[in-house]
């Protein structure tokens, strides 16, 4: 098996480059002389892909860490302190991130004691965030590795939206989704350690309040993550994951600019019955997202999500927040107001001031918000599937790259965004075909 280096692998992004840049027709020839290589290195990465998730799976099953079964199956240290139940997370097409986020923690083992220490006692300098679930802090281990630390409140509610929370992360992996190390408790105290993501909240880009305003490429990208994300819980864990509470503000952006869906708290497991066409429950969401079929009949589907990834979309191209209260009555419910301008063909109107302008953007805005009007039909069977709407993103994106950059120009700054956005295909196509092939059972 051929081993694939990093020579090959900016070999294949360059050969997209040159196939962006150069045009389905004045270039053709040269897209027929290079499909054969193409394709022969995406046969070398995907085979190497392959091999080496087997040989990490094959690993774990050899050797589970010590340190860790103990942290499980202790009750208590000598001071007191409970160690923290931990519930394995299932591999999946992020496992060469997880595997070299492990070796970063090390054996270190959580307890009370190492969660006052890293947060300075639930100090409120190291507080990042805060919601219906508790406070969120920032916390630091003996290693220096950053942890986001969930400190719940002491109620009945918030108690049973933790156990959701925990439930569902101990189910999943996954690039887009955010890490769970660990959950510890002791008494009425309950604590969520999770991966901390540095860059802010989607809403915080969308405010200007992180000092970048999000181009329409990114904004693009930003939306295919998410929906990555969600057709992973829903097509590729057993049982599906709804997590009912699809917002701007619970999508937590990295320093790259890739998106990670946080806050399961929301969260449930979808019906095991295969014959199930829904579950019946208590609404639980946010104001805006809301699916008012959901609302009406209180039956919970995956399409539920699809609904508030429609709002999302919605959110994205106008910069606006689902309702917006100031506003005259018209405009107070941005989605009816969105739908509206794409009706009247007043797309221009719709985007976001931040968003530059040139037909390729919006273009590109519009065939968001038609797909976004799909994902809003008030009855769910006539809604698309999250697979579908991240296929139909990708080519949103491709096709406004290709017309985005001049096909003669070879300035730094167009060949630094092709290749940025190479990348990111290479990334989605790995995500894609990789989950859609392979299912990782809990270990």
């Amino acid at each position: 098996m051929k081993k694939t280096n990093k020579s090959q692998m900016q070999s294949f992004q360059q050969d997209l480059i040159i196939d962006y840049s150069a045009g389905p027709r004045k270039h053709h020839h040269k897209f027929g002389s290079s499909f054969k290589s193409v394709k022969k290195k995406l046969s070398d990465i995907f085979s190497a892909l392959v091999f080496w998730q087997k040989k990490a799976n094959s690993e774990t099953h050899k050797s589970q860490s010590p340190e860790r079964e103990v942290s499980t199956s202790k009750g208590s240290n000598s001071s007191g302190s409970k160690r923290g139940i931990l519930l394995k997370p299932q591999y999946s097409n992020s496992h060469r991130t997880s595997m070299a986020t492990r070796e970063q923690l090390g054996t270190f083992e959580f307890s009370f004691d190492e969660i006052f220490q890293a947060t300075g006692n639930f100090s409120a300098v190291h507080k990042i965030g805060e919601g219906g679930f508790g406070i969120v802090y920032k916390g630091k281990l003996k290693n220096g590795f950053p942890v986001a630390i969930k400190h719940a409140k002491k109620d009945l509610r918030v108690l049973a939206e933790c156990k959701n929370e925990v439930q569902a992360l101990s189910k999943i992996e996954h690039l887009n989704l955010v890490r769970f190390y660990e959950f510890l408790e002791l008494r009425d105290e309950r604590i969520i350690v999770t991966q901390y993501v540095s860059n802010g909240t989607l809403r915080e880009h969308l405010d200007g309040k992180n000092g970048t305003e999000l181009e329409a490429a990114e904004r693009l990208s930003l939306a295919i993550d998410v929906a990555h994300a969600i057709t992973y819980l829903h097509s590729y864990t057993d049982p599906p994951i709804i997590h009912r509470d699809i917002k701007a503000s619970n999508i937590l952006i990295t320093e790259n600019l890739h998106a990670k869906v946080a806050d399961f708290g929301f969260a449930r497991l979808a019906a095991e019955d295969p014959c199930a066409t829904h579950i019946s429950t208590q609404i639980k969401g946010t104001a805006g997202y809301l699916d008012p079929e959901y609302l009406r009949t209180y039956q919970l589907t995956e399409k539920t999500d699809v609904y508030s990834f429609g709002v999302l979309l919605v959110e994205m191209m106008t910069g606006r927040h689902p309702i917006e209260t100031n506003r005259n009555l018209d405009e107070r419910v941005t989605i009816r107001w969105a739908m509206s301008m794409l009706k009247h063909g007043d797309t221009v109107i719709a985007m976001d001031p931040r968003l530059r302008r040139s037909p390729a953007s919006i273009e590109a805005v519009e065939k968001v918000l038609k797909l976004a009007r799909q994902c809003l039909a008030p009855s769910r069977l006539a809604r698309p599937a999250m697979k579908k709407c991240a296929e139909v993103l990708w080519g949103i994106r491709k096709q406004f790259i290709e017309k985005s950059i001049p096909k003669s120009s070879t300035s730094s700054h167009s060949v630094n965004f092709l290749d940025r956005n190479a990348k990111r295909d290479w990334e989605d196509l790995y995500t894609v075909n990789y989950s859609k092939n392979y299912r990782f059972a809990s270990t």
